[in-house]
């Protein structure tokens, strides 16, 4: 046995001396990729005024980051299982840092645009990195408690970037949410140097070059599709266009995953029920969970006229009810088994969405946090045991890709979620906002059925009667709007739980399969 693959073995029975305080820079790590995503939406009211952006624009400066990121993914898993994962989560760290620092003194749409997709580069790098170090440093009976940890702060990642990006801009200039991330990201470098071990495949297998190229390229094109899709129409040349390209590559990856000899990501995997499964759960899970942050978001800021500290303040409970029930989740997973625990979670995460679709510009504060709450208890109750299953049932030197299919179902789950639940917002706003722009300008009745928060610019310029009844319709166009998005993810989330149920395997196979990894 080679001196790297004793140390790992090591590492399996007893566990790494240092591992907790591993997991404290390994979460630290997380929130700076998870917050990197949610933070931003606080600042776009200030991002348009400074930089005089689009609404296409807009979109791009928030989905370039997770585009990029989801589709270096699993290149990235792949290069630390070969290279190093500590070397990929420091590479990573150096290139968050450059890039936070660019983007925070951006001086176009354009260029914010460019150090965002980069930024997403260096994120790739990290998160992968994160839980494949977890699962090599901590010995098989300490995996789900540490796994559990981590996944409270993958999802309580995003309602701390909120809060942290409320803080800032009450204080400072909008590029301050990308600013904060260099003081953060150069403690973690040096942690990381300081105390995380190396760990990579111990069978020094090849590089599947062709393979990352055309994942990349072919998620790239799925979600540029799905990002353009709302704007330029389903029906678009360009989007159909890119939609032909991604199911082409896509297919193509999976051919040649198949019969290369050394893939990236073998397609047999997905025949692991664990493995499978648990990636679905996490893609819904994700997609309805970054769906919630933009509509919640905007609710707070447009419908209810709250300010971006007071907004992020609001979704905190999410990150509560994460911490709570994310480790209480090891034990229920134990008592009952994955197989009931998961679907158990997504029925809760499903009660809470459509609870979400129920509430009004009116509701109380003391209403709204219910759903949320329970939307949240339900998706911690069923991140821990479903991460664990996709990476348990992996070989220790497919960490790397077990960890990167992991994140690449968050990321691509978190972009279909902002596009599709983004999409249905605006078909409902817009149906519901009816005639309330007669008498305007045809420019401003354009912009005024864009978006609430055009709307509302629009109503700040024409006199006070149409004004009123202008922000009463697209506030109440708004709701609409966001009750149909919510009430279609709960359904979603809904078929999810029926699937997992049937298919998850039971206690004794998922034991028989971890046996033999």
């Amino acid at each position: 046995m080679t001196t790297a693959a004793a140390i790992a073995q090591d590492y399996v029975d007893k566990g790494h001396p240092r591992r907790w305080w591993i997991l404290v820079v390994m979460c630290m790590s997380l929130i700076l990729v998870v917050a990197a995503v949610s933070s931003l939406n606080l600042a776009i009211p200030s991002i348009r005024d400074a930089l005089d952006a689009s609404g296409t624009e807009l979109l791009w400066i928030i989905d370039s980051y997770a585009l990029v990121f989801a589709g270096f993914l699993l290149p990235a898993g792949a290069l630390g299982d070969r290279f190093g994962r500590r070397e990929a989560l420091i590479t990573g760290l150096i290139i968050v840092l450059g890039t936070s620092v660019g983007a925070s003194y951006a001086g176009s749409s354009t260029q914010l645009i460019i150090w965002r997709g980069a930024m997403g580069i260096g994120a790739a790098l990290i998160m992968p990195a994160t839980l494949s170090i977890l699962t090599v440093v901590f010995p098989r009976n300490e995996r789900s408690k540490a796994i559990a940890i981590w996944t409270a702060f993958a999802g309580a990642g995003g309602a701390l970037g909120l809060l942290g990006g409320g803080l800032l801009l009450e204080a400072f200039w909008w590029g301050s949410v990308f600013f904060v991330n260099v003081p953060i990201a150069g403690v973690v470098l040096v942690l990381a140097i300081a105390i995380v071990p190396t760990s990579r495949d111990t069978q020094h297998r090849k590089l599947d070059g062709p393979g990352a190229l055309i994942s990349v390229v072919g998620l790239g094109a799925l979600l540029f599709a799905i990002i353009e899709g709302p704007e330029r129409g389903w029906t678009n040349p360009v989007t159909l266009l890119a939609f032909g390209i991604a199911g082409v590559l896509i297919l193509g990856f999976v051919r040649w995953e198949l019969f290369t000899k050394f893939p990236m990501l073998d397609p047999r995997f997905f025949k692991i029920r664990q493995f499978s499964m648990g990636s679905l759960s996490i893609t819904i899970v994700f997609l309805t969970m970054f769906g919630f942050f933009f509509l919640i978001v905007q609710y707070f800021q447009f419908a209810q006229s709250l300010t971006p500290l007071q907004a992020a303040v609001r979704t905190l409970p999410l990150t509560g009810t994460f911490f709570v029930f994310a480790p209480l989740s090891v034990t229920l997973a134990k008592k009952f088994g994955p197989r009931v625990t998961i679907p158990a979670g997504l029925v809760l995460a499903g009660i809470g969405l459509a609870l979400m679709g129920t509430i009004d510009a009116d509701t109380t504060y003391a209403i709204v946090v219910i759903p949320i709450v329970i939307m949240g208890a339900g998706m911690a109750t069923l991140m821990p045991p479903a991460s664990e299953g996709i990476v348990s049932s992996l070989p220790s030197d497919k960490a790397g890709v077990g960890s990167a299919v992991n994140d690449t179902t968050r990321e691509v789950g978190g972009a279909i979620g902002i596009a599709i639940m983004g999409s249905l917002l605006a078909i409902g706003y817009r149906n519901s906002l009816g005639d309330a722009t007669e008498g305007l300008s045809p420019e401003a009745a354009e912009l005024a059925e864009d978006s609430i928060g055009f709307a509302l610019s629009v109503a700040s310029n024409v006199p006070p009667d149409q004004a009123e009844r202008l922000i009463a319709a697209a506030t109440t166009a708004y709701t609409d709007g966001m009750a149909l998005a919510f009430f279609a993810a709960a359904g979603l989330v809904s078929v999810a739980a029926v699937v997992v149920a049937i298919f998850y395997p039971g206690k004794e196979e998922a034991q028989a399969r971890q046996s033999e990894v």
